[in-house]
């Protein structure tokens, strides 16, 4: 069969029914102003991208010939074939009912399409125009961002479907109301720490909802928490600790005066877990007693904290059975203590005498 190329898409339906059902070439094209008894309009209909569609018209007595068309394309005549896509298939062929159905429908289905009927004295068409609607796909997104904080940041979501999908942003995790957009764009101007996190994109029609997500993360200098001094007695361990808040996370430095101190040196650990530092003594010494730094260090910056490690005096004997009852010496400094029986003994004494 030679293709036909014709400018009027009427002409080109009917060209196709004389090719095929061998009509005299003088059977006219009807105008819009001429009777439409003969061609029935039928409402439009909807469906959705991968669903099937099933097209049928009614027969009627005296066919003589029968088609579905696709534009100006045949896709079945009669029992015969003639489309070459495998999801177009013939479902009911007689008297009463003409029906084929194409499965998988997307959106190149979209368009008119026409049974065609010839009888023994003219034909008689029913169109009807197929519309596919198709859920929103999201296809352009902004990467994963890492920035500096103070930065100025544009999140970027392109979504296509049909109808036209509506585009929206919000901040995912942490929760946040206060920061979304009902644009394809999300403007966030000088970027705090705080609003690092998860921002989720939404493309939505009325057939389905997509969305998908982008990772923003903000790099901040680092801050140290203000040390806590730490009293140990002689002997005895104690734990010097330092904790930070930086992104990226901050390398940790301990000091003594202007010395570094590393991990192993004089029977001293560090240990370092995420945002937190310890430097242990298992046995403090008189040496081990001054002033320390814990410095926080990133590539955005450093800051850094003083942590004293003081000595604690254990009570001795002689401090614990001082009480209300002693007496202190003036000269030497030190205590007399008149437990209750030495006093008995003075009483006695002075009993003894006076005999």
């Amino acid at each position: 069969m030679k293709m036909v190329v014709c400018g009027c898409w009427r002409r080109c339906v009917v060209m196709s029914l004389r090719l095929l059902f061998l009509l005299p070439v003088g059977l006219p094209v009807r105008s819009q102003g001429e009777s439409q008894s003969d061609n029935k309009q039928m409402d439009n209909i909807t469906i959705r991208q991968g669903e099937t569609l099933f097209l049928s018209c009614s027969q009627g007595d005296f066919v003589t010939h029968t088609a579905w068309l696709n534009r100006s394309s045949i896709l079945y005549a009669g029992e015969d074939k003639w489309s070459m896509d495998p999801r177009v298939s013939l479902v009911t062929l007689n008297q009463d009912e003409f029906t084929i159905k194409i499965e998988d429908v997307d959106l190149t289905d979209e368009g008119q399409y026409i049974c065609a009927v010839q009888t023994s004295s003219r034909p008689r068409t029913t169109s009807v125009h197929i519309i596919v609607q198709v859920p929103p796909k999201i296809v352009n997104l902004s990467k994963d961002l890492v920035v500096n904080e103070g930065s100025n940041v544009t999140l970027m979501c392109l979504a296509n479907g049909k109808p036209e999908p509506a585009i929206g942003w919000r901040m995912l995790s942490p929760s946040d109301d206060s920061l979304s957009s009902d644009s394809e764009v999300l403007e966030i101007p000088f970027i705090s720490r705080y609003r690092a996190g998860v921002y989720e994109c939404t493309a939505s029609n009325d057939i389905a909802v997509d969305t998908q997500t982008v990772e923003l993360t903000v790099n901040y200098p680092p801050s140290v928490s203000d040390g806590r001094d730490v009293g140990v007695t002689l002997g005895q361990r104690g734990v010097l600790q330092c904790e930070a808040d930086a992104v990226p996370e901050a390398d940790f430095e301990w000091y003594r005066d202007d010395r570094r101190i590393f991990n192993g040196f004089d029977g001293i650990e560090i240990e370092d877990a995420g945002a937190f530092s310890k430097l242990t003594f298992f046995n403090v010494s008189e040496a081990d007693y001054g002033n320390y730094t814990c410095v926080v260090i990133n590539k955005l910056g450093s800051a850094n904290t003083s942590i004293i490690l003081y000595e604690i005096i254990e009570p001795t004997s002689s401090t614990l059975l001082q009480g209300p009852g002693a007496v202190q010496d003036g000269n030497s400094g030190t205590s007399t203590v008149f437990t209750p029986t030495c006093l008995l003994l003075v009483v006695l004494l002075q009993l003894l005498l006076k005999f």
